[in-house]
């Protein structure tokens, strides 16, 4: 039996504006176990966005508890929650979110200088090890604006690993690119699933949504379905 990881109860998000009330998120409730490899799918403005941003400690919610791994994350201090996020999640963004002035190897190691418990030569270490799981390390010296946009997100998918996360969050990470380097990403993140890794990954395309083992959808701020690839393959 797998180890959760992710644990979320009663989780309520609710922005307010000029006395308007938006609630994003209504009553989330799940758990995402060590290992799985999780789409999560839904309309424009549903809530996906922000339930990624919530597991990724990038905001925090209005109500209800979050577990990571052994940490209660649910009301931490902001250096406490960065510090959780740069050891415990690794990020890839639909827009890359690369420096443009540093080259792939500086922007691979970016989030590893902020790690008090990493020596320079094991940084290195990392990111080369890294960009070889990416095939990207041959372009190591390379600026952002001398890749394609399929090579830039391979780039950004090492930056997510380097520093062997608990698990990888990735929000729409096909979003920019053609179907050919799409598939492309996708096969590389079928392949760090099979090596291992934890993935949740916010996706509208529903070609990416069926790679993952389980598929999570919701709708107004709610989970509306939640199934297993099993149970979508005896469902169809």
């Amino acid at each position: 039996m797998s180890e959760v990881l992710i644990e979320l109860k009663g989780i309520k998000k609710v922005f307010f504006t000029e006395e308007v009330e938006t609630h994003a998120l209504s009553n989330i409730s799940l758990t995402i176990n060590q290992g799985e490899y999780v789409s999560i799918s839904g309309p424009s403005g549903c809530g996906k966005s922000t339930l990624l941003s919530l597991i990724g400690l990038l905001d925090t919610s209005t109500d209800g508890n979050y577990r990571l791994g052994q940490h209660d994350v649910s009301d931490i201090s902001k250096q406490e929650r960065a510090r959780i996020r740069n050891k415990e999640i690794g990020f890839i963004f639909q827009s890359f979110n690369l420096i443009s002035d540093l080259d792939v190897e500086e922007n691979v190691e970016l989030p590893l200088t902020y790690r008090k418990d990493l020596t320079k030569e094991q940084r290195k270490n990392m990111v080369r090890e890294a960009l070889d799981k990416v095939d990207m390390a041959h372009r190591a010296k390379h600026f952002p604006s001398q890749l394609s946009g399929g090579q830039q997100q391979r780039v950004a998918v090492a930056r997510a690993i380097a520093g062997n996360p608990s698990i990888i969050l990735a929000d729409e990470p096909t979003g920019n690119l053609d179907s050919k380097n799409a598939d492309a990403v996708m096969e590389l993140l079928d392949k760090l699933h099979a090596e291992g890794a934890t993935i949740c990954m916010v996706t509208h395309d529903p070609r990416s949504a069926e790679r993952a083992d389980r598929s999570i959808e919701v709708l107004d701020g709610q989970v509306i379905a939640d199934q297993s690839k099993q149970s979508r393959t005896v469902a169809a």
